[in-house]
């Protein structure tokens, strides 16, 4: 089984390059607006589940923790078709900080990506 590691690893160089004002981690769930993006953090069980849209291009991910494991969901769609969909199962359960940070990097991973293909 993968590990999360590289996930939140491959993702942190969004962090460095994206200005704005995101949701951080530690805040309550809840919408935030940065720019023209609408995103909704939501708190599931002892995870996160996140959505983000943008005009006609909708970005969502889920972080489900249990005692055994974690499970990462990824989707991004552009009015009704998938580009993106996919999970991973990793053979641990994440911290509240890991989980914070997973759906940080991923929300700055889709405002960098959005600022790249202008």
């Amino acid at each position: 089984m993968k590990n999360i590691r590289p996930l939140i690893g491959g993702l942190l160089f969004a962090t460095a390059i994206v200005n704005g004002s995101p949701i951080q981690a530690g805040e309550p769930a809840g919408t935030a607006g940065s720019g023209d993006f609408q995103i909704e953090v939501t708190k599931k069980g002892l995870g996160k589940e996140v959505s983000i849209r943008k005009g006609n291009k909708e970005w969502f991910m889920m972080v489900e923790v249990t005692p055994e494991n974690t499970v990462v969901i990824r989707q991004e769609k552009e009015n009704d078709t998938f580009l993106v969909d996919e999970s991973e199962t990793h053979d641990h359960p994440l911290s509240a900080g890991e989980v914070d940070s997973a759906i940080q990097d991923f929300i700055n991973s889709v405002k960098s990506q959005s600022k790249r293909k202008k």
